[in-house]
């Protein structure tokens, strides 16, 4: 059968439709090239054809154009391998093709060409994904860099490894269901190249709110979507998996809630944005690398439930306070571990204040001991208020703020984000007695901007 259409140097279009020519498994030295030409620019697979074979397509460089019948279920390895002129794949049906098994990330005929066609004419630039489609499959639409945005539905509950890898060209995911899209199983995440998150075409979320009916957000489910500046996470959320906020290095502020016991492996790592942290007393754990590489940390607060402290959690950010409210300090990785919980930097320049009465438990307790300064108690802190130096104290539950302007609103709340009081400021300082215990961080916010400190 080979070399049969050899001296038909005019066919430059072959249809198929039936599934034995293409379902068998070629070799680098025998593919459809040897049977109809390398002249052949366009090939069109009928939905008689379900199984393409390894190596069917491979080196056929003179290849322009495909046509994917909806009954193709595999491609075999090496596939399109060496189709180098390869500009454009056809599929009518996209959920057919996100049910297509690839064997690896030659036999997707769009690693070579890039672009997905719907007909002959019509590119598909935005991609609507459809809500029968429940599983996005491996490399699905691999090195698909024409792609300009994506649209997912709420069906879909997996997306495969390597489905949007190379998608160079996304710059919006469309989701219209927060809850949903929280819970879908990610290999690989369209917003690592689009960035950014809408809600519909024209509605960009910054300002994520985490719906009520949320228990849980799946592990990177919004990895380096750097257009989110801010992240409510409700009460009914109970575990933030590996890397679900990675990357975003747009977000300056993050509300976790109590509900909340563990924060897993770089849940919040490389978000460099973020200027301090406040870890709610219902965290047992904290995971490795959790917020390293977050380089605008200038504080964190670390609660008196937290037991463990994963590898290079704080690592790649220097932290000029770190307030621990541990009571009775467990070993983490100190200064000389190549994963060192906290930078180099923050263990010589940081100041970190500890409860009072624990001070000698700390210097003798491996990695907190590489402090080069510990404190005891109350944390004196300046707010960032233009022309004012703010100066806040606290002290058996009465907060005493000095510097602020005449008539400004100063309240203060419990670190699980209850209003513990307020005043307003008369001649320029201000009064607030609250229920707060000695060694609990007190969030004391001045006009539109906010301070932590430690009772005394």
């Amino acid at each position: 059968m080979l070399n049969i259409f050899q001296y038909c140097s005019g066919l430059i279009s072959v249809t198929i439709n039936s599934n034995e020519i293409v379902s068998k498994h070629y070799s680098s030295s025998s593919s459809l090239k040897n049977i109809f030409g390398n002249q052949v620019k366009t090939y069109i697979l009928g939905n008689e054809v379900h199984i393409i074979g390894n190596y069917a397509f491979y080196d056929c460089f003179g290849l322009n154009s495909v046509t994917i019948g909806n009954s193709v279920t595999s491609i075999g390895d090496n596939a399109f391998r060496n189709c180098s002129g390869l500009q454009k794949v056809i599929v009518s049906d996209i959920a057919a093709w996100c049910g297509i098994s690839f064997s690896d990330g030659s036999s997707n005929p769009l690693s070579y060409a890039r672009h997905i066609y719907s007909d002959e004419n019509t590119e598909i630039k935005d991609l609507l994904i459809p809500n029968s489609v429940t599983s996005i499959g491996w490399a699905a639409f691999l090195g698909c860099s024409g792609l300009t945005s994506v649209t997912i539905p709420n069906s879909v509950t997996s997306i495969g490894n390597a489905a949007f890898l190379d998608c160079s060209g996304l710059t919006k995911v469309i989701v219209s269901d927060i809850a949903a899209w929280c819970g879908i199983s990610f290999g690989s995440n369209p917003l690592s190249y689009a960035h950014h998150i809408y809600s519909d075409e024209n509605t960009e979320i910054k300002d994520l709110l985490i719906p009520n009916s949320v228990t849980s957000i799946g592990g990177g489910a919004f990895s380096r979507c750097s257009g989110l500046t801010s992240v409510t996470i409700p009460n009914s959320v109970t575990s933030i998996g590996d890397y679900a906020f990675s990357g975003c290095s747009g977000l300056t502020s993050v509300t976790i809630p109590n509900s909340v016991t563990s924060i897993e492996e770089g849940v919040f790592g490389n978000c460099s944005g973020l200027t301090s942290v406040t870890i709610p007393n219902s965290v047992t754990s904290i995971g490795g690398y959790a917020f390293g590489g977050c380089s605008g940390l200038t504080s964190v607060t670390i609660p008196n439930s937290v037991t463990s402290i994963g590898r290079a959690a704080f690592n790649g950010c220097d932290i000029p306070t770190v307030i621990s409210l541990i009571e009775n300090p467990f070993a983490i990785d100190g200064k000389a571990s190549d994963f060192r919980t906290f930078s180099l930097n923050t263990f010589y320049n940081a100041t970190l204040y500890v409860p009072k009465g624990t001070i000698d438990k700390y210097k003798a307790t491996e990695g907190w001991k590489d402090f080069k300064f510990i404190e005891e108690g109350i944390s004196n802190s300046v707010a960032d208020i233009p022309a004012n130096a703010v100066l806040i104290q606290g002290e058996g539950g009465t907060i005493k703020v000095h510097g602020c302007n005449d008539g400004e609103q100063v309240s203060v709340y419990s670190i699980n984000g209850t209003q513990a009081g307020s005043a307003i400021s008369q001649s320029g300082a201000a009064t607030i007695n609250t229920n707060l215990q000695p060694g609990s961080v007190a969030i004391v916010k001045i006009g539109q901007k906010s301070v932590k400190v430690v009772i005394k």
